[in-house]
């Protein structure tokens, strides 16, 4: 049908016809059509439905869990539906909300008191909790420290699960918005939390990326190895960030959108400078060489890192617990905001207040109430 399939992403096929193009997103059996021009969307999926039974289910609402709200022109994704259905199926729909996901300086570590009674449950749930992650960036840091003891879950890392679920059935409204009009700029802010793992001090690392103002990536995760100090740590967590960056440009490329070169924001000055003088390499030798190809980005002009300060560094969320104003704060900076429903006629609307400075896994409705 003269569509090309994606290099960047094997489920998005595109086509160009003169100045309109088609975009064509596919999961197994649910598809996702969009275009520049209705008539060439309207032919599209008739075509498709002359070859299969296609049922079109008019403006996207609901995909793979995910319910799409349209506001005006901004688009809301949101996960309500799910995180209610995780709640009751976990038997916790009447557990007391909390502000924030995670506790600020909370150390959890491997051995706990006692081991929990049911891994089957705690696998279940956290495996619910990665989907739930996909709408929902401000539980990524508290998600990614739970799925560190899937294989041996103790009283306390249930605990921890615990409070992610409180903290959702508080922001059970949140959505992550997208609204258009802004420019083709990207950038990207990364941070890291030096040695903060308790069981083997490697650091955490976490990163968020905006195009056009809207946040389009992010990351939470812990280090594959050592950092000897805090430099070397922030340099891999500019690195990691640097190649979703690459990622992000090679898909945009596919869909015909220009970039100006991207802006990368750090908040150590030692790896600001890291990434544009050599002089620093003595010091660094022990980093490994794949991790310097930031350094020729730089060089080549394709990328620019720059320093932020540690108050206005976004990556903040997704690297450690933080007190709940500041935690609210950058959860707003990520358009994460709060939807309101009117019961009456259905219609959705938005509070977007400033804050002070699905189908769920089986085994969870099979586990045992009592180890909850």
């Amino acid at each position: 049908m003269g569509f090309t399939a994606s290099i960047a992403d094997s489920s998005l096929f595109i086509k160009k016809s003169g100045a309109s193009v088609a975009y064509v997103l596919i999961y197994v059996d649910d598809i996702i059509v969009t275009g520049s021009d209705s008539t060439m969307v309207d032919n599209l999926i008739s075509d498709l439905g002359s070859e299969f039974a296609v049922k079109d289910m008019g403006n996207l609402s609901y995909f793979l869990g995910i319910e799409v709200l349209h506001q005006g022109q901004s688009l809301v994704l949101s996960q309500r539906k799910y995180v209610s259905d995780l709640l009751r199926c976990t038997k916790l729909d009447g557990i007391k909300p909390v502000s924030t996901p995670l506790a600020a300086n909370v150390k959890i570590q491997k051995l706990g008191s006692e081991k929990f009674t049911d891994p089957t449950l705690y696998r279940s749930v956290v495996g619910a909790l990665q989907y739930l992650h996909i709408t929902r960036p401000d539980i990524s840091v508290a998600v990614n420290k739970a799925c560190q003891y899937m294989h041996e879950p103790y009283i306390e890392h249930w605990e921890l699960v615990k409070i992610i679920l409180r903290y959702l059935k508080h922001s059970i409204d949140y959505g992550l918005f997208f609204t258009p009009g802004g420019d083709y700029t990207l950038n990207a802010y990364s941070d890291a939390d030096w040695a903060g793992s308790l069981d083997d001090r490697r650091s955490t690392s976490g990163y968020c990326i905006y195009f056009g103002g809207n946040l389009v990536s992010w990351n939470a995760r812990k280090q594959k190895t050592v950092s000897k100090s805090s430099t070397e740590a922030e340099y891999r967590g500019v690195a990691i960030a640097t190649s979703e960056i690459i990622w992000i440009q090679s898909l945009l490329v596919e869909l015909g959108v220009a970039t100006p070169t991207p802006s990368h924001w750090c908040d150590n000055i030692g790896a600001t400078y890291l990434t544009a003088n050599p002089i620093f390499h003595a010091r660094t030798k022990h980093i490994e060489i794949d991790y310097h190809f930031v350094r020729e980005r730089v060089a080549r002009k394709q990328l620019h890192v720059k320093f932020v300060s540690s108050r206005d560094q976004l990556a903040d969320i997704f690297t450690k617990g933080l007190p709940s104003p500041r935690f609210q704060f950058i959860r707003h900076k990520l358009h994460i905001r709060q939807l309101q429903y009117n019961l009456r006629d259905g219609v959705k609307h938005t509070a977007e207040s400033l804050p002070q400075d699905s189908q769920l896994s089986q085994s969870i409705t099979k586990s045992n109430n009592t180890s909850q």
